[in-house]
């Protein structure tokens, strides 16, 4: 089956009734999760891409891209503050409080990698690091070395959880949770899970709507995400209860000393907000939580607010490559339609957590739309956040340079770390995970979102199906898709045909192209 080039809508229905050429036999056993979204993504480990573009990528940052993350790691001290905190050794302490997420982030970028291409190596490496970390916590499961180490910091001396607005102890062990899920998903082993939901339990207990808890929430969203993928791999309502409870408390006061306004997108409650506001990461890792909440409760009261905020995002406040965050000062959204070239902001991280919020958006709803985002914003806003060969990174991305100021943190080049190096940890935990975009599936449907050469499996009701693509893209529209059911079957084949093939740049009328040319379809 040929579509030629890839709007917003699905390509069709097409009815399958094959008699099978391949027995491709049962699909692989994987581990059980609790429900979630209505639809499936295909997980990244059942689709191995040889195209021409997305393959050489992916491979550079296995080579090039963790490595370098690991080592710099060491060198900043960002691993070695984990001893530190062990040894409870206060002068061992270097960095910033927030360089714990660092290393968890570069955990969960491995973690990928080991499960697509397994590296005894980086296996090992992984459980002498592990072991660091889970020395670092403490008996009751708090983990934030700049306060364990007893570092001469204001967040050290600070009694635990009374600067959430900005001491990110609850942003940090979100990746941790994250990263936790990722390794026990690759290798089967409990060694970080353990750690982490020792973590997650201590925060269970200290924070909620319990007469006694805390009903303070973190200044930088992530824990949210941590917390429902904690859930669906171990099964613990509490983890999925925590993290409602952190996106429902937002914005409101009952219990805290006060709120964090727009930045940190706590000016009013969820349900009540319409527009993309603030802290441009913060928000995308916020949003794609709510989603995640809205499926795993089944709670349709946060699809108002979720649709309503992206069409802002989409219709008044994206830049043509898929960023967003115009503004530098406070690294967030600008009003509507202010979109500056020379002083665009447009941090790699944002394209990474508009990604991830698009994602869950498509999953939620189904509507191709999403993935035209999606696919925008990897293709350019992320992707250009590294280079070609893998070593050095942006951190904000702006649409021109006049050679005088320096946007990159004081360098017009892309550079190969930063004091806060955010940007280039996010970029190793993504470009493992991108074949998970390509493919979904409900019971009686597949859908094929993203185009790049390569085979793929999945199992649609008690069907197990092989799919392979072969194609140019996205240098040509040309693609050739087969799909080898395990037996004879009756679903529908879903081919996302993306806007810019029917003259669309956007799902929205910010920008539009000068010449629409063929867009017959």
């Amino acid at each position: 089956m040929t579509a030629l080039q890839p709007m917003a809508l699905w390509f069709g229905w097409c009815l399958i009734l094959m008699t099978p050429l391949v027995n491709v036999g049962s699909p692989p056993r994987v581990r059980a999760e609790q429900p979630g979204y209505p639809i499936r993504p295909v997980s990244f480990e059942k689709v191995h891409l040889s195209d021409a573009f997305w393959a050489p990528r992916i491979e550079t940052n296995r080579k090039v891209t963790l490595p370098a993350c690991f080592r710099r790691c060491e060198e900043t001290g960002r691993i070695g503050n984990f001893e530190a905190a062990a040894q409870r050794n206060a002068t061992g302490f270097r960095g910033i409080r927030y360089d714990d997420s660092d290393v968890f982030k570069v955990i969960e970028g491995a973690a990928y990698t080991l499960a697509a291409h397994y590296d005894r190596q980086l296996d090992e490496y992984l459980d002498r690091l592990i072991r660091k970390i889970a020395a670092a916590q403490e008996s009751d499961g708090y983990l934030y070395t700049v306060k364990t180490s007893g570092a001469d910091n204001p967040y050290a001396k600070a009694p635990r959880w009374s600067k959430l607005d900005h001491s990110h102890e609850l942003y940090n062990i979100g990746h941790l949770y994250e990263a936790a899920v990722a390794h026990f998903r690759a290798t089967g082993k409990r060694s970080l899970l353990d750690v982490a939901m020792r973590s997650a339990d201590l925060v269970a207990r200290e924070f909620g709507p319990g007469p006694k808890q805390r009903k303070d929430v973190p200044g930088h969203e992530e824990i949210e995400i941590g917390l429902v993928k904690l859930y669906r791999v171990t099964g613990k309502r509490r983890y999925l209860e925590l993290a409602k409870f952190f996106v429902d408390q937002r914005g409101r006061r009952e219990g805290r000393k006060g709120l964090y306004g727009t930045y940190a997108q706590d000016h009013k409650p969820i349900t009540k907000q319409r527009e993309a506001v603030g802290h441009a990461v913060r928000g995308g890792y916020f949003y794609a939580a709510v989603a995640d909440i809205a499926a795993m409760t089944g709670d349709s009261s946060y699809r108002k607010p979720l649709d309503a905020i992206w069409r802002d995002v989409v219709e008044t406040k994206m830049y043509l490559t898929g960023s967003v965050g115009q503004q530098g000062a406070g690294e967030g959204y600008a009003g509507p339609y202010r979109l500056p070239n020379l002083m665009a902001y447009n941090e790699t991280c944002a394209s990474i957590a508009l990604v991830l919020w698009n994602h869950r958006m498509f999953l939620l709803h189904g509507d191709a739309k999403y993935i035209d985002v999606l696919e925008r914003s990897l293709y350019n806003g992320a992707l250009a956040g590294v280079s070609l060969k893998g070593d050095r990174f942006f951190y904000p991305n702006p649409l021109a340079c006049d050679m005088v100021f320096p946007f990159n943190h004081g360098s017009f080049e892309r550079k190969p770390w930063f004091g806060t190096s955010c940007c280039p940890t996010n970029i190793v935990r993504t470009l493992p995970s991108v074949p998970g975009y390509l493919y979904a599936v409900t019971e009686n449907s597949l859908y094929v979102n993203l185009y790049a050469s390569g085979t793929g499996e999945c199992s649609i009701g008690e069907t197990a199906v092989k799919i392979r693509q072969e194609t140019d893209y996205p240098w040509s529209g040309q693609v050739t898709v087969t799909v080898t059911p395990q037996r004879e079957t009756r679903w529908k084949l879903r081919l996302r045909i993306p806007g810019w093939a029917r003259g669309h740049v956007l799902p929205s009328n910010l920008y539009r192209f000068a010449d629409t040319g063929d867009s017959s379809w």
